[in-house]
């Protein structure tokens, strides 16, 4: 079954996995490329087309907060918070509706 990645904004959080998917296939490096990163296996296993990438870098929580941090050093750990707690809907409300 092939996913309409425009359909994923029905869901809370959907816009940034859909965006994150967008610029992980277009070799874009992001917050939301970072937090797709992050749970990749997890999108998988819902039938996401993740696109297969290969990195070098720390690891991707690490590497999302830090870019987080460089662009609000304030409110850095609210807002990664924030950012895992709309994945967490996102994954939670899309295998509901699955």
């Amino acid at each position: 079954m092939k996913v309409d990645l425009s359909e994923l904004s029905a869901y809370p959080g959907g816009d940034l996995v859909a965006q994150g998917i967008e610029d992980l296939a277009n070799g874009i490096t992001s917050e939301p490329s970072l937090l797709v990163m992050v749970a990749t296996e997890r999108l998988r296993g819902l039938g996401l087309p993740v696109p297969v990438f290969t990195s070098n870098w720390p690891p991707y929580e690490h590497r999302l907060f830090l870019a987080i941090e460089a662009r609000n050093p304030g409110g850095a750990h609210a807002e990664y918070n924030a950012l895992l707690g709309r994945l967490t809907s996102f994954t939670q409300s899309y295998t509901s509706h699955k």
